[in-house]
């Protein structure tokens, strides 16, 4: 593994800190963020940038690879991660001009939320929809430590249930979304028998998805075994692009998002879907995906964490799709 190298002492003129990981060196001006790597070079906005940034340290880097656009990203290896740039493109790859370094999990945690939390202006939350943010330009102030700090919701069983996450609620700073204003707050009536009262638990499921206050970030709401159920709100477009190492299934729940679906290792286009309310969708194991949601909805991704997938996807012992039509 190569090794992770200290930051840069000092600021530049813009008052931001430039950063090393490897090989790889990162710079932020008013607007862009800049990458460098032996014989290479990137630029993408920088409020792009630090989008898929807070997403790829609030999710441990998820599953398989988080695209920030089509040239550099993060591959989860669960326990060390891929650093690349222009490993999934076919163009740079048909040059020889890809590069990837390989680290310790939480050697590139480290780095990144160092980063982020110096490229991040006060007022800007890189996991809100645009019109609940500031905006990421200009020259450095301040800081948003609340906003990119802010710990992801993981259910140990279920939202509510006695000693797991708490359920939302104004009473704990978590009022309705402008957009789901119309959703029912009511909750059911449970009437457990007696000795089952921490047993038996039921929730408004979206009264509790329209008080999030972030968007394309799932939440673990409920888990049993391998299944985890990641509700989430989507708004705008999703900030990376996520290539998977297994099935994930996405249940619409309300509205209707716009899915681009390209290979996996390549970013050749394979489909486009538009899901609506009551729409399923099996993401086969082999696709990345990047998501459009013109108005804020609901998600509904289910998840399986088993830890064998990855392998038994990528020696082909299981098909990349659950179902053949």
């Amino acid at each position: 593994m190569a090794p992770a190298l200290p930051t840069q002492a000092g600021t530049n003129e813009y008052g931001y800190r430039n950063f090393s990981l490897g090989k790889f060196r990162f710079e932020r001006d008013e607007y862009f963020a800049h990458i460098g790597w032996p014989g290479g070079a990137h630029t993408l906005p920088v409020d792009k940038f630090l989008k898929a940034l807070v997403r790829d340290v609030a999710w441990n880097f998820f599953y398989g690879i988080v695209n920030f656009d089509e040239v550099f990203g993060t591959t989860n290896h669960y326990g060390n991660v891929d650093v690349f740039a222009g490993l999934y493109s076919s163009g740079y790859r048909a040059q020889n001009k890809e590069h990837v370094e390989n680290f310790k999990s939480e050697q590139v945690r480290a780095a990144f939320e160092e980063m982020l939390d110096d490229w991040t202006n006060d007022g800007f939350d890189p996991f809100a929809a645009p019109e609940e943010t500031g905006t990421a330009f200009g020259p450095k102030r301040g800081n948003n430590r609340a906003a990119v700090k802010r710990v992801r919701v993981v259910a140990k069983r279920m939202v509510g249930l006695k000693g797991d996450t708490p359920l939302r609620s104004d009473e704990a700073g978590s009022p309705v979304n402008r957009q789901f204003v119309d959703v029912d707050q009511g909750q059911p009536e449970v009437h457990a028998e007696p000795g089952f009262e921490d047993e038996v638990h039921a929730f408004n499921f979206f009264g509790y998805l329209s008080r999030s206050d972030v968007t394309w970030n799932p939440s673990i709401t409920s888990v049993v075994k391998d299944s985890l159920l990641c509700p989430t709100t989507e708004e705008f477009v999703l900030p990376v692009i996520h290539g998977n190492d297994r099935v994930e299934w996405f249940v619409q729940l309300s509205d209707e998002i716009h899915w681009d679906i390209q290979d996996r290792d390549s970013g050749a286009p394979r489909a486009r879907a538009v899901m609506k309310a009551g729409d399923v969708a099996a993401m086969p194991a082999d696709i990345r995906h990047q998501g459009y949601s013109p108005k804020r909805s609901m998600l509904l991704v289910w998840e399986n964490a088993d830890a064998t997938l990855p392998e038994l996807y990528a020696t082909k012992r299981l098909k990349p799709t659950p179902i053949d039509f």
